[in-house]
């Protein structure tokens, strides 16, 4: 009887020992689902080209309630530039202002849990992203985003979510290159600090609330080069990198801004592996991270980070339950994009802008220098390739004209510093022509010095968007020469003389007049400090309001190309544009 006294004493107490291992040790699992730089694209179709869409956040809806089914924990982010881009957005950022917001209504009903602040979202302005604030069922972050007069952010710094027992801390930062590109009004009372500074001073105070996780949720690109792994500065543009390299403690970091795609595992300062993610953009991907948690005894835990993936979307049938709730406005915005506003009298390309004067640019340079009665206008291609059809011209249209919302400034520029600006812009643009058949345009090369191909055709080296080419003087671009001394200027088109020290006004966007694309700091030469004072006027609405009002006011627009600037050698060039204009756009010109 003893003996099995004993035996039953030491099973109860192997019983009890294994039922304590149990409550303090375990594992479980969370699924993190991003979305990032969705640039409007919320329902299935396109309302620039009137067409539907494989890919949106109706289609991303679908994958998501999948995985809140399988999974036991998912937690749902979006990491900003969500409004600017598609008219469904602009139309309730800035013409239906009483309404809610669509995109608060879709994320929202989307169920996320934290998103960071975007550029582009702050480009719409303090009356749109405030709003918003408050429309939102969860918290905008951006903890190097911060109020001047206090020092404190001005959104969240970071959300503690609690997702089946486990503890996420969500940080977010925005890019704090803003001020390189936004005009000041646009963020007043707001100051942008270094992301690795910032990630430090908050670091300690996350840590303090006893998170499993730790995820950074950053508006900024991945780029792991040398100079951006190990250096923050106060406005690199894509200091993701720094932040995951210099600062200890985020499991996985999600990216975006840069619209590349990135799943990789990245070992930091003190070892540790972290996994870096990035979405790309337009709502055509989600980045995923499925995170096992083990738990062991006396508060002591590791984390093992199984999986990082990238989801495409387009693999998923838009959510019907998703499109039908949101169909009243569809129909609402699909209206106002319809609206016939004027009539082009013939086809209006982007394609030409690459290799000399053309309709498409010249149509905004005119409109720029009537608008603001400037000497001398500067304007590039804002989209790779768009077409407006001959025929009736609609609001739509005026997205693939003009695809941002930049306000134009009137600046003063003095001809040396005009000259400087363009030999900058043909840089980024123009090869240097040793011999006829040389490539004209820089295009993305391979280790053997070969055009890229991708799809059938090849990209070009440096944003189009940076290709700025000038209306009011007539000059050359000679890209027989080496850059910096390629433009020559004979004078206005009116027959001015044109003055190296002579001051003139000049017509630009709000992105290249704050800095954008380097062509007056890097270029002219101005400083970053200098350039508020050059500043003459600015609109009160992004440009592309004044071309609708001007294309309405003319009825019919015919633009042609000027005749003001050409590229030399032209014997040299001619055979050259035809093949880079095929490499392109798959077809000869």
């Amino acid at each position: 009887m003893k003996i099995k006294f004993f035996t039953l004493q030491i099973l109860r107490t192997l019983l009890l020992l294994f039922l304590i291992s149990c409550s303090v040790t375990g594992r479980k699992s969370v699924t993190i689902l991003e979305t990032t730089d969705v640039h409007g694209v919320i329902l299935p179709y396109d309302y620039i080209e009137k067409k539907n869409l494989d890919a949106s956040l109706a289609s991303c809806f679908t994958y998501i309630k999948k995985e809140r089914v399988e999974k036991d924990a998912v937690v749902l982010l979006d990491n900003g530039d969500n409004l600017q881009g598609q008219p469904e957005v602009y139309y309730y950022n800035f013409i239906d202002t009483a309404s809610p917001h669509l995109l608060a209504e879709a994320m929202n009903y989307m169920a996320y849990d934290a998103c960071t602040v975007g550029n582009h979202d702050l480009e719409a302005g303090h009356a749109v992203y405030d709003r918003l604030v408050n429309e939102y069922n969860f918290p905008l972050l951006a903890a190097n985003a911060v109020d001047v007069k206090t020092g404190e952010p001005y959104f969240k710094p970071y959300k503690i979510i609690v997702k089946d027992g486990i503890r996420i801390a969500v940080f977010g930062m925005v890019t704090p290159a803003i001020p390189n590109w936004l005009p000041e009004e646009l963020y007043r009372g707001i100051g942008f600090r270094d992301m690795v500074e910032t990630a430090k001073k908050w670091m300690p105070l996350i840590k303090d609330e006893k998170p499993d996780i730790i995820v950074g949720l950053f508006h900024s690109g991945w780029d792991r080069s040398e100079e951006n792994l190990r250096n923050g500065g106060s406005f690199n543009e894509n200091g993701s990198a720094a932040v995951a390299y210099n600062v200890q403690g985020f499991d996985v970091i999600f990216n975006g801004h840069d619209h590349r795609v990135a799943n990789e595992k990245f070992v930091n300062i003190a070892g540790d592996t972290v996994l870096i993610l990035n979405a790309g953009s337009h709502s055509g991907k989600i980045a995923q991270a499925d995170i096992n948690i083990i738990s062991g005894k006396a508060k002591s835990k590791s984390k093992v980070m199984l999986r990082g993936s990238i989801i495409n979307t387009a693999d998923y049938k838009p959510d019907p339950e998703f499109v039908s709730r949101f169909r009243q406005q569809h129909l609402t915005i699909d209206k106002y994009v319809n609206r016939v506003i004027g009539t082009a009298a013939t086809d209006i390309s982007s394609r030409d802008a690459y290799f000399g004067p053309s309709a498409f640019i010249d149509l905004i340079h005119t409109i720029q220098l009537e608008i603001t009665g400037a000497d001398i206008s500067f304007a590039a291609p804002l989209s790779f390739d768009v077409k407006i059809p001959e025929g009736p011209v609609t609001v739509g249209d005026m997205f693939k004209l003009y695809r941002f919302e930049n306000m134009l400034y009137t600046m003063l520029l003095t001809g040396d510093e005009i000259r400087k600006y363009l030999e900058y812009s043909y840089g980024d643009w123009f090869n240097t022509m040793k011999v006829p058949g040389d490539q004209l345009l820089k295009l993305r090369l391979g280790k053997d010095g070969k055009p890229v191909m991708t799809n059938g055709k090849v990209w070009l080296r440096n944003q189009p968007y940076n290709f700025d080419s000038a209306s009011g003087i007539d000059y050359t671009v000679d890209v027989s020469k080496p850059e910096g001394s390629r433009i020559i200027i004979t004078g206005f088109s009116d027959g001015r003389p044109f003055e190296g020290a002579k001051t003139y006004k000049v017509a630009v966007n709000s992105y290249r007049g704050n800095g954008g694309g380097g062509h007056l700091i890097e270029g002219a030469g101005i400083s970053k400090e200098e350039l508020r004072s050059r500043l003459v006027s600015s609109t009160d609405k992004d440009l592309r309001y004044y071309i609708l009002k001007s294309i309405e006011t003319k009825k019919t627009i015919n633009p042609r190309p000027a005749v003001n600037w050409k590229i030399i050698p032209e014997n040299w060039v001619k055979e050259s544009a035809v093949r880079d204009y095929s490499l392109l756009f798959g077809s000869g010109k």
